[in-house]
């Protein structure tokens, strides 16, 4: 029998969301706040990103080391990302120290202090962010392919550039907030041990008095597509590939997951045993599902040497493109399983449970249920699966690739 998912969305605009789990003794929360990275202005690139750090640097009468340490004496394991569409606050402690948190974390939202003689050393923090990117070619690669798949602003990366964030100033980071950290469109997920009365009621006093300013239209632009090839000197070359899909919301996600991980979950999958076992050109390869909230992509990823990338990339795709032949019944039985244990690891986890009832509300504007999941995935069929791919057969594939050498990529490129 499911839980029962408790939602309540106050006068200004804020979503609470509320999943009780009785069977354990901690409570997870995930705010989601409109102040995703493709509010940043051009000139600003990072600035969402510059912000979340600020933010964690003291609020209301707390300075950043009080901050710090109040959330430690509450035992807070916790976290602060920056996507597309949200800057996103997030961490699990015990039960009993959930109220005192939500406490610190709405003053975060509603009252940071943004501290000017810090600013310094938060623009560090983010080149430090931005750096490690670059050291990572995996990444480096990846940030690229969105990029050129998605195109601007839906495909910016939150770090930004150097030259950006340079520029950014306490004003910029003032304005951002005041516009963006608000309630319009903020989604606050709880799961664990909660009593759900109280804590509708706990969050109306501490966030009903945040005020919306108002929405801001947002620009968009068709993204480049094609192959893009960033020279790097190293003996290795990192591929990406990606082409599109269906966005979570669409109600043939799950074939499409599916799909994807007949490509991609295991070391049974095909992407693993035809490119690095059978033929060992690789030692990373994998294909993902990504969404955004009216689109979607599959993103793919290998890792090789230079003079094994083009036969890589040309397996990769030879790969992608036989999807359309459909898949076996061995290989969806396989997928079940690992899809199965995944859920039921979810359910055993307050922080994983709140982080998708949020994603859930912000895709679909409710929340799934772990056991219409289950039979989500019961259902699935080769049959149902095929006839998805032979409808959306992987075409028009955007191609990144960063070393020594372009590879050639023009059969199948958008």
């Amino acid at each position: 029998m499911s839980n029962v998912i408790h939602s309540h969305t106050y006068d200004n605009g804020l979503v609470l969301l509320a999943e009780s789990m009785d069977w354990v003794e901690s409570a997870a929360f995930a705010l989601l706040l409109p102040a995703g990275y493709i509010h940043d202005p051009t000139s600003h690139l990072g600035l969402a990103n510059f912000a979340c750090e600020m933010t964690q640097r003291g609020c209301g009468d707390r300075d950043s080391h009080r901050f710090v340490e109040d959330l430690d004496r509450l035992g807070v394991d916790r976290n602060a990302a920056v996507s597309a569409a949200h800057s996103s606050y997030g961490g699990a402690t015990l039960a009993t120290s959930l109220e005192g948190v939500l406490e610190i974390y709405a003053d975060l939202v509603r009252r940071p202090l943004l501290p000017a003689e810090q600013i310094e050393e938060g623009r560090q923090v983010c080149f430090q962010e931005l750096w490690s990117i670059e050291d990572d070619l995996a990444r480096k690669t990846m940030r690229g392919l969105k990029e050129r798949f998605y195109g601007n602003p839906w495909g910016r990366s939150s770090q930004g550039t150097a030259e950006c964030l340079q520029q950014i100033s306490p004003a910029d980071i003032q304005t951002f907030i005041a516009q963006y950290y608000q309630p319009e469109g903020a989604i606050l997920s709880v799961a664990g041990k909660v009593d759900w009365e109280r804590l509708r009621d706990h969050v109306g006093e501490l966030f009903t008095p945040w005020n919306p300013p108002g929405t801001v239209a947002l620009p968009d632009t068709l993204p480049p597509k094609g192959y893009l090839h960033v020279p790097y000197e190293s003996n290795q070359t990192q591929i990406g590939v990606a082409y599109t899909s269906v966005p979570y919301a669409d109600p043939n996600y799950f074939q499409a997951r599916a799909a994807v991980g007949i490509l991609s979950d295991g070391m049974s999958s095909r992407l693993f045993t035809e490119v690095r076992e059978n033929r060992g050109l690789c030692y990373t390869v994998y294909a993902s599902c990504h969404s955004l909230r009216h689109r979607g992509s599959v993103l793919c990823y290998a890792a090789t040497s230079t003079e094994r990338a083009q036969e890589t990339l040309d397996v990769m795709l030879s790969e992608l493109q036989k999807l359309k032949d459909g898949i076996r019944q061995d290989e969806l039985d396989r997928l079940k399983a690992r899809l199965k244990s995944s859920l039921i690891m979810q359910q055993e986890s307050s922080s994983a449970r709140s982080s998708s009832m949020a994603a859930d509300w912000y895709h679909l504007g409710r929340v799934m249920q772990m056991d219409e999941v289950g039979r989500i995935i019961d259902d699935l069929t080769c049959d149902s699966i095929n006839e998805y791919l032979a409808n959306h057969a992987p075409q028009a594939f955007t191609v990144v690739t960063l070393g020594e050498q372009p590879l050639e990529v023009s059969d199948g490129i958008s």
